[in-house]
């Protein structure tokens, strides 16, 4: 490596570290600010609030990495433009694609730092700010919930609960059928159903079994009685957020048992995953828009390409969580929605090179 391409590698790393860094904090404290009475009135341990703000600071720093790493490269860049010291690089003989080497070192040094993050420390930091919020900040207990879940959890058997707390692990209205050549076999219902995690077991309460028979149904009935089945509570919480909670190789897992149930909520959970890729290959696209709206001096200076670079990275926002959106909610491929943001700005990156070129 040459002294230009240290020198260009250090300063995109270190602005863009220095600017999470610093935008963390100032999350944090707009975050203690808007939670501390909640805090205070339910005398929240601090174990629990130091935990807290530990999965924070991951969770926000993973959110906040797309924008931070894009406005971070446009500041330094343009500065570099501004004192000329692109023209300078570009007048030595350097190509303009010579002097974009270091920018790809770099967007590869954080594409395997976020990949790594997404797939190893954000889900369990997700889990933990979830579980803090729904525990200790919301006041309406429904949002702890989900509701109205039907699955299928083998060749045979459905449930349905009609709302499952997955902070409590236990569900209400709680049925299960049991079906043999399009037939019901036997039908299962409670009032409520606990997960108990000690033996892996669930109690149902006001449990009722109906027994179909040829010459007459059987009826059997008990205030509680303890059963194993073969579904974990996940597969009662919602969708996304037990999504955000499994590492690659639990969701990988997940996915593949979801599908031969025929589960209707498996495009969300594709979104997740495909998402885990996507958001560290944005690093590159991202890096290129961003040196070839600002390597240029401009009349208004930094801050006519800090203005057009913030517009860009909304834009790449809102059409994430669109498509996004649009994969959970319709037929729509999951890998089409999650893609599409980053094919869209690639072929804008390469316009926006071909013209810097220029």
């Amino acid at each position: 490596m040459k002294i230009i391409d240290w020198y260009i590698l250090k300063r995109y790393l270190a602005t863009f570290f220095v600017m999470l860094i610093m935008f963390i904090p100032i999350g944090i404290v707009i975050d203690v600010s808007e939670k501390i009475n909640k805090i205070l009135a339910k005398k929240v341990p601090f174990m629990k609030v130091a935990g807290y703000y530990g999965d924070f600071t991951i969770y926000f720093a993973n959110m906040l990495f797309p924008i931070m790493l894009f406005l971070s490269v446009i500041w330094f860049t343009s500065k570099l433009a501004n004192n000329t010291e692109i023209i300078a690089v570009l007048g030595s003989g350097i190509s303009y694609m010579r002097f974009l080497r270091p920018y790809i070192m770099g967007a590869s040094i954080v594409c395997v730092l976020a990949l790594v993050m997404g797939i190893f420390f954000v889900p369990s930091a997700s889990k933990g700010f979830n579980d803090f919020r729904y525990t200790y900040l919301k006041n309406n207990p429904e949002t702890r919930q989900s509701t109205e879940v039907y699955k299928q959890i083998s060749d045979n058997e459905y449930i349905y609960v009609s709302h499952f707390n997955y902070l409590d692990k236990m569900g209400y209205n709680f049925n299960l059928e049991n079906f043999k050549d399009n037939k019901l076999v036997y039908k299962i219902n409670a009032s409520s159903i606990k997960w108990n995690e000690k033996d892996s077991t669930y109690t149902l309460t006001g449990y009722n079994k109906r027994t179909v028979g040829a010459m007459g149904d059987k009826l059997e009935s008990e205030p509680e009685k303890k059963f194993k089945f073969n579904f974990k509570p996940d597969d009662l919480t919602p969708t996304i957020y037990a999504a955000e909670t499994m590492t690659l190789g639990e969701l990988n897992k997940f996915i593949e048992k979801e599908k031969d149930r025929g589960s209707g909520n498996i495009n969300a959970y594709y979104v997740v995953l495909y998402r885990k890729y996507s958001i560290p290959i944005s690093a590159f696209i991202l890096t290129v828009i961003a040196v070839a709206v600002s390597s240029m001096k401009r009349r208004g200076g930094m801050g006519v390409n800090l203005a057009l670079g913030i517009a860009l990275a909304f834009v790449y926002i809102f059409v994430d969580k669109v498509f996004g959106t649009l994969a959970e909610k319709s037929s729509m491929s999951p890998f089409l929605a999650v893609w599409i943001p980053n094919f869209a700005f690639g072929i804008l990156a390469i316009y926006l090179l071909r013209n810097a070129r220029r």
